[in-house]
């Protein structure tokens, strides 16, 4: 295999590949800039991080035109591969988002890392995660974007298990706690070695379906595969393409934690928050639901020649859902801060793969392709925030336990009022919050559908958006509202005062929490600016037509737009699944006019469903029970009764039996001429006789 490499720059180009280059560049030089200065490494790491955004920034005007920028060079001549950048408007845009939240959590891990050993390895790792994030975003081919997928595969298996001392204090879950004898207790190595595990097999998948399809079409390039669709038909008579598209969304499974391949999310808690903020909102979850966004319309296309994907499109609705419901009602019943906000990443990413799934499986493709990557947009803000912020209460609580805090909104202000903005986001909080409008999207794209399955996936996802406001109001209730907590009263005894995170830390959180309002302001309008640029976008890059009329955007008109941007049902429903929700949170853990503890308690039935969740609905035992414990007591099996009895058996008969020949083959060599001659003498009258007989 020949690899190829030039130079073939058009205009903006340069930019295009820069986003994803300079972070790379930057991980390389860390190291020699460390040991020139350790501080400067910090410097470093966020100047190349905001350079990196700033480059996606200046393509913004080629995506809001309805541009592309699309720059290839020489790579593999024998199959005829370039390597590339596709600056479309769905890379441009999230280029954008991955590029900012990114340099927002540089600039907090300032603060946060500060005085740590390690420093240099984190800052490569992350600024390695970031380019390897960009990679995938920018490639313009299968085999590209698979190495950053690889890339991002790989650093996030070095950051969770970052602090590999494996330091009690570095731990998730409940030491000594177990669920069908399986402990929830792990350490960060484990962790990480879980997520890498977990994760590889969805790569697996994607791989396979990667190179069923080349082997059809011949080419890894997503433009070529869209122009030339006769790969799409041989593939379809033969019954591979369905199956190729469900593999490609396996990698998308196991990269965003989707339901089976969910468990290893929960435990990635045990790295740095930092890093937690930067897989949850910016890079890692989001790859799979970016892989779906580029390829969701391609597949959806086949349509005109033919070829019906239905069957793709249930299977990513499903997914979707099943992961939102599942992961939410675990959420409900977590104490640590961090995994609650874990189960939320994979709970919401499930909401953009059901709006995803929905749009293929409606006339009106657009209105769920706008649905998910709208509240991929608004979750990438709110979440980094909302994680950031988690980390400045470990910092200043030293536990990850909610009920190792209590009543902090009197000494951490800022934080208290951020996290409830970037909160009341997640819940969907109405007509302010960036969340409560790209909800309302999913739930009008899922409604509005007409497929079969649209009223049980709207139910799904109205089911889950109240249990969604409740989780998320109760862990601002147990961190922020009530008494302090002993752990808090011991500390203040011991000399430990508790106050606010430094500027370097709250100031990026801040701008997030402010953003998600700022923007929900205008929700309605930025869900629709971005609606009529993929409507433009999809018809003109893969002939998918929108049957809507442009809303006017004049501000003579925004009750007619609000109007026409609005299923009333699907509104109802959000702001229903809000009230109800939030009201039931507030009692519990802000009002405290009912005791949580004594509720569960009193009660067998929610008692039964409060074990169910907090075991995590038995999967990650159920895992570990077929995937480890079953198959290592199946080896220690084998080795027990067949290696060691049969195997070693027949070696040890096998020696005994060499040892007894060899004794007589030695009792015959006796030294003695005499004894030879008459052995030789007997041999030829033994001959004779033969021969005379």
């Amino acid at each position: 295999m020949a690899f190829e490499f030039g130079l073939g720059l058009g205009d903006g180009a340069l930019n295009g590949w820069a986003i994803w280059i300079l972070p790379f560049i930057a991980s390389l030089i860390i190291p020699g800039v460390a040991k020139l200065s350790s501080k400067g490494t910090s410097a470093v790491a966020v100047a190349f991080a905001l350079m990196s955004a700033i480059s996606a920034t200046t393509l913004l005007p080629s995506a809001l035109e309805g541009h592309e920028v699309h720059d290839q060079i020489p790579w593999i001549s024998s199959i005829g591969l370039k390597a590339g950048v596709l600056a479309d408007p769905l890379a441009i845009i999230m280029a954008n988002v991955v590029g900012w939240i990114s340099f927002l959590i540089m600039v907090y891990s300032t603060g946060y890392m500060k005085g740590d050993k390690s420093i240099t390895r984190f800052w490569f790792w992350m600024l390695f995660f970031i380019g390897s994030m960009q990679l995938i975003v920018l490639s313009d081919n299968f085999l590209q974007l698979f190495f950053g997928w690889e890339g991002v595969g790989l650093a996030s298996y070095a950051l969770i298990s970052f602090w590999y001392q494996d330091k009690k204090k570095d731990h998730v879950g409940t030491e000594g706690y177990t669920a069908l004898g399986v402990l929830q207790y792990y350490s960060p190595t484990h962790a990480g070695m879980k997520a890498f595990i977990m994760t590889k097999v969805g790569d697996i998948m994607m791989l396979a379906g990667m190179l069923l399809i080349f082997a059809f079409a011949g080419t890894f390039g997503f433009r070529e595969l869209t122009h030339d669709t006769t790969w799409a038909t041989a593939m379809s008579a033969q019954g591979l393409l369905v199956p190729a598209a469900v593999l490609l969304f396996g990698g998308a499974i196991g990269k965003s934690a989707q339901f089976p391949l969910n468990e290893w999310l929960l435990e990635a808690m045990t790295g740095p928050t930092a890093v937690s903020a930067l897989i949850h909102a910016a890079t890692m979850v989001k790859a799979g639901v970016f892989l779906v966004a580029r390829l969701g319309p391609l597949f959806f296309a086949l349509a005109a020649v033919g070829i019906a994907m239905d069957q793709f499109f249930e299977i990513i609705a499903w997914v979707g859902a099943i992961t939102a419901l599942l992961l939410a009602t675990q959420g409900m019943v977590s104490p640590e801060i961090k995994k609650v906000l874990a189960y939320s990443t994979g709970s919401q990413i499930g909401y953009m793969m059901m709006a995803l799934g929905v749009a293929g499986l409606s006339e009106q493709f657009v209105d769920g392709y706008t649905a998910g990557f709208f509240h991929l947009i608004s979750h990438a803000m709110f979440k980094a925030s909302l994680f950031m912020a988690a980390g400045s209460l470990l910092h200043v609580v030293g536990s990850r336990f909610m009920t190792d805090m209590g009543g902090l909104r009197k000494y951490m202000r800022k934080t208290y009022a951020f996290m409830w903005a970037a909160g009341l986001a997640l819940m969907g909080a109405p007509f302010i919050t960036t969340g409560f409008w790209s909800k309302d999207a999913i739930f009008a794209a899922v409604y509005e559908s007409g497929n079969t399955w649209a009223i049980p996936l709207f139910a799904i996802a109205l089911f889950t958006a109240i249990i969604t406001a409740f989780y998320t109001t109760r862990m601002i209730g147990m961190v922020f509202f009530g008494n302090k907590s002993k752990h808090i009263e011991k500390m203040e005894k011991e000399g430990h005062h508790i106050h606010e995170a430094s500027a370097s830390m709250w100031v990026p959180y801040g701008i997030l929490a402010v953003l998600t309002i700022g923007v929900g302001v205008i929700g309605l309008s930025a869900e629709q600016g971005i609606h009529h640029l993929f409507t433009e976008y999809l018809a003109s890059t893969f002939g998918i037509e929108s049957g809507h009329e442009t809303v006017s955007m004049d501000s003579e008109s925004v009750l007619g737009g609000f109007l026409s941007g609005v299923n009333p049902i699907a509104l109802m429903a959000s702001l229903a699944a809000f009230a109800i929700g939030f009201g039931l949170g507030y009692i519990f853990y802000i009002g405290r006019f009912v005791d949580p503890v004594k509720f569960v308690n009193s009660n067998l039935f929610f008692y039964a469903i409060h074990k169910f969740f907090l075991n995590r609905w038995y999967l990650n035992s159920l895992i570990y029970w077929s995937f480890v414990t079953a198959p290592l007591f199946l080896a220690r099996g084998i080795w027990r009764y067949f290696e060691s009895t049969v195997i070693d058996g027949m070696n040890k008969g096998s020696e005994k039996a060499v040892g007894w020949s060899a004794k007589v083959l030695q009792g015959t060599q006796t030294g003695i001429s005499q004894s030879y001659l008459y052995v030789f003498g007997a041999g030829i009258l033994f001959v004779v006789l033969l021969l005379l007989i």
